[in-house]
């Protein structure tokens, strides 16, 4: 955002608070405990409950649906990622496990659709694709694509390689040695 538009929104969030005597935060809070989930329905319960004004109510209803839409934690994101595919999960832990082995250098940032692999560069991720397949990515300089390790193509421009995972038993010596490839190339 330019200067000038965080100023306003600024002004606007102070003014709010100036003139209603609750915090962005507070109305935030009320606006959720509401149960509405839909911007107009959020618009319209603080213009007729509480005498927003159309442009503090929009700026209160953003917030809101902001955020209970953004996870707050590492754990947050990694949990919403799994939801409706809980029966993956085993192969996310079995993956992060291996790859803590690796050292102390190594970064797991979980994003909102895939976690990053990091040591001084991505080195991989780790993304529930379907509801029954886990997709590992591998960034692997001068690595053939053969059997289970394929190529990405369309699966994610960030990494060179992909293995599909259908269950923990496949996070298995082979999978991890590439890992550690990927990671002693990052």
């Amino acid at each position: 955002m330019t200067d000038k538009v965080e100023a306003a929104a600024q002004t606007m969030i102070e003014n709010l608070e100036k003139n209603t005597g609750k915090s962005l935060d507070e109305w935030v809070a009320i606006a959720r405990a509401s149960g509405l989930e839909k911007h107009g329905q959020i618009v319209k319960f603080l213009k007729s409950e509480h005498g927003f004004t159309h442009g503090y109510a929009n700026l209160v209803s953003i917030k809101a649906r902001e955020t209970a839409a953004s996870p707050k934690t590492d754990d947050d994101l990694v949990e919403n990622q799994y939801s409706g595919k809980e029966d993956l999960r085993p192969i996310y832990d079995a993956l992060i496990d291996a790859v803590n082995q690796f050292g102390d250098d190594v970064v797991i940032s979980p994003k909102k659709a895939y976690v990053s692999l990091r040591r001084n560069k991505q080195f991989g991720l780790v993304q529930p694709s379907t509801k029954t397949r886990v997709d590992v990515g591998l960034n692997l300089s001068d690595v053939v694509a053969d059997g289970r390790l394929e190529k990405s193509g369309s699966f994610n421009s960030m990494v060179s390689h992909r293995v599909r995972l259908s269950s923990a038993d496949e996070v298995d010596d082979e999978l991890v040695s590439w890992l550690r490839q990927a990671y002693d190339q990052a």
